[in-house]
């Protein structure tokens, strides 16, 4: 009587874990979690490629530094700022670009409704 008892009670706790692993792997193989995880797992790779990316540029940093000092340079190089007459002349042609863009705009006067 009590080995049916023992092997009832083991066969329906055997059941229980099994239904309860087949419906977590059910829940994690349906599309919102597959998308969910596929979206961890690219926001996760972008944090490690920005990781690196300040890694190269602090690098980057350390050795202009060293070759500065071997070279007798003293001054520090800001690599994100343009020079004035550079700066200037990019200004000057992204308000020329927007004039263009601007121009073609008005130039193409397309209706959609046209088409139907």
């Amino acid at each position: 009587m009590f080995r049916r008892a023992f092997w009832f009670t083991a066969g329906a706790a055997a059941g229980v874990w099994a239904t309860t692993k087949v419906n977590r792997k059910l829940r994690q193989l349906t599309p919102e979690s597959l998308a969910a995880q596929a979206a961890n797992k690219a926001i996760e790779t972008g944090h490690r490629l920005k990781d690196f990316a300040l890694d190269v540029r602090a690098g980057m940093a350390q050795r202009e530094a060293e070759l500065g000092e071997a070279l007798g340079i003293e001054a520090p190089v800001d690599n994100r700022a343009l020079p004035a007459q550079r700066r200037r002349a990019a200004l000057e042609n992204h308000k020329h670009d927007k004039k263009h863009y601007e121009m073609l705009d008005e130039k193409r006067s397309y209706n959609r409704n046209e088409d139907h």
